[in-house]
């Protein structure tokens, strides 16, 4: 007997499938799936989220020193001449970053494996390149997911059965975070 659910599909499309659904419930919050599919994700996303809880607080704060350009009250760039061609200017400003320690960078790099880039397009700008935002989805985890789970041992989803769907009477659930 295998250890997981096959769904119908090759090895490439199921592993396609599953990581695309468990990015779009970590973006989202939830997703409306059949109930074979959500028990297999459901077991991805539990385990990219337990990660993200115990690597949460592991990363050092560092100040370096970094140059900015100087910006006008417009919010352009200030260029003076020098040597007849026109060049920014900068400022060095210190800013603080987090560094993090090798297990969080390891952690980091697993959900990397499985999650998709993600980018957001506002509602004005549908259909159109322009101002569309990368959505740092282990970000998310680590900041927000994390910390909301972090007196939790476990049980992260829930699923709710809705129905079965019109089309071909399969049961519909919707898989969501806790």
């Amino acid at each position: 007997m295998a250890g997981y659910r096959k769904l119908g599909r090759t090895s490439s499309q199921r592993k396609a499938l599953l990581r695309g659904q468990v990015t779009a419930l970590i973006h989202n919050g939830k997703i409306v799936t059949t109930e074979a599919r959500a028990k297999e994700v459901r077991k991805i996303a539990e385990g990219i989220i337990a990660k993200a809880v115990r690597e949460r607080d592991n990363f050092d704060e560092v100040t370096v020193k970094a140059k900015v350009p100087r910006k006008d009250k417009d919010g352009k760039r200030v260029k003076e001449v020098v040597d007849g061609r026109r060049v920014t200017v900068y400022d060095e400003v210190d800013k603080t970053i987090k560094k993090d320690r090798p297990s969080r960078l390891h952690a980091r790099r697993e959900m990397l494996k499985v999650l998709y880039p993600v980018k957001e397009v506002p509602a004005e700008n549908a259909g159109k390149k322009k101002n569309t935002k990368e959505v740092d989805l282990v970000a998310k985890l680590f900041d927000e997911i994390a910390p909301k789970y972090a007196d939790r041992k476990g049980g992260y989803t829930r699923i709710v059965k809705i129905g079965q769907r019109k089309g071909d009477g399969a049961l519909e659930v919707l898989l969501e975070l806790v």
